[in-house]
């Protein structure tokens, strides 16, 4: 791999079966944090995103960079823990001194680390965390390009149809990203007069979920909906085939790398269905085609494992966002890049980026519309539904 001199990398892992290499910012550089779990539970999404995030700065500045200068990521690693989240933020705010940041990746991540943005007049890109608080607790520096739980549920409504649910339980992470999700899904549901049955909230670190597999397996429910990272889900349905579970299973969150399912889980996989936020397997199917392709061209070139395409993309399409803002506030300051926020307008492989506010009143944060997606494992082979 070329050496690349735009990621300055503090806290190493094990980045995506390729190592970010590390160089230093000139003096001139635009420098941006960036805040991601790179080891820990959440390390392969971690690590994805902000490989993403690289591809995007290292296009940008090939074009010429931003106010004539060079983009620079200093990215820092929150441990898949809160209080390292908070941490994190607080580092690259006041001793890095970046006017802007992308992260944090999960809900609970982000909630820690969000304060400091309030407390240091600093904005953020969230690229990943879904929780609805996180745009609703009056936090003007947060900007989420990321789908709300509330926005996944929206979507799923679109395709109920095609799944014909009529008694659900629920395997999900026992946190905000996990309770949210488990409270939009059931709202969603109740509408629809489709039931809700048993509901298993489980740490995000437990490998042996056969007894609430034991339990799920032997309920009425029609349909079992997963809330977990790609790690945990394939120990899941690895369970769920021995235990002899034939339910529907549908996940949620966006997280869940269905290539890396495919991977790791093997036929434990087949006939599950995922709901995503890119679909790299279909191109023609995405927002934007020809920038989907170049993306992965650009990723596939970088040597990376196409599984990480599904959570690299938001790294990618929060350092777009960013990179225009910079330009339209023609100043790498925090105060004029997060009024400059509000004006953005930018095609992102997710599909167009727009903030609109959502929180009380004179305390907006920006939420971005995201598009849905639902793909299917049949045979080892990946599908975008339709």
């Amino acid at each position: 791999m070329v050496p690349n001199t735009g990621l300055y990398l503090r806290s190493l892992g094990v980045l995506c079966g390729a190592m970010l290499s590390i160089g230093a910012a000139k003096a001139d550089d635009i420098s941006i944090g960036v805040n991601m779990p790179l080891t820990g539970p959440f390390a392969a999404s971690g690590n994805y995103v902000a490989n993403g995030a690289q591809i995007a700065v290292d296009e940008i500045n090939a074009s010429g960079g931003v106010l004539g200068k060079k983009l620079h990521l200093i990215v820092e690693d929150n441990k898949s823990n809160p209080t390292e989240a908070a941490s994190v933020e607080e580092k690259l705010i006041a001793r890095d001194k970046v006017p802007v940041l992308l992260g944090a990746w999960g809900s609970s991540l982000t909630l820690a680390a969000i304060p400091k943005l309030k407390e240091y007049k600093v904005p953020m890109v969230v690229e990943t965390a879904g929780a609805d608080k996180i745009t609703q607790s009056g936090n003007p520096y947060v900007f989420r390009i990321a789908a709300t739980q509330a926005i996944e549920a929206e979507g799923f409504e679109t395709k109920l149809n095609d799944f014909n649910i009529k008694k659900a339980d629920f395997i999900a992470i026992n946190n905000d990203w996990g309770r949210n999700t488990v409270s939009e899904m059931s709202k969603m549901f109740k509408k629809h007069d489709i039931k809700v049955g048993q509901v298993s909230m489980v740490d995000q670190a437990a490998q042996d979920l056969s007894a609430e597999l034991s339990q799920i397996k032997n309920t009425d429910a029609d349909t079992l909906i997963i809330t977990a990272d790609v790690e945990q889900l394939t120990l899941i349905l690895k369970q769920a085939e021995s235990l002899g579970l034939h339910k529907q299973i549908i996940t949620t969150g966006g997280s869940q790398s269905p290539d890396q399912l495919v991977q790791q889980a093997g036929k434990a996989a087949d006939n599950t269905v995922h709901l995503v936020f890119f679909a790299p397997w279909e191109p023609e199917q995405t927002a934007f085609p020809e920038k989907t392709k170049a993306f992965i061209k650009a990723w596939k070139d970088k040597g990376y494992n196409f599984a990480g395409m599904t959570e690299s993309f938001r790294g990618y399409d929060g350092i777009q966002v960013i990179a225009a803002a910079i330009k339209k506030a023609g100043v790498a300051e925090p105060e004029a890049i997060r009024k400059a926020l509000w004006d953005v307008k930018v095609d992102g492989l997710n599909g167009p980026v727009a903030f609109l506010k959502e929180g009380p009143a004179g305390a907006e944060s920006g939420q971005s519309t995201t598009r849905v997606y639902f793909c299917k494992i049949s045979d080892g082979k990946i599908s975008v539904l339709k």
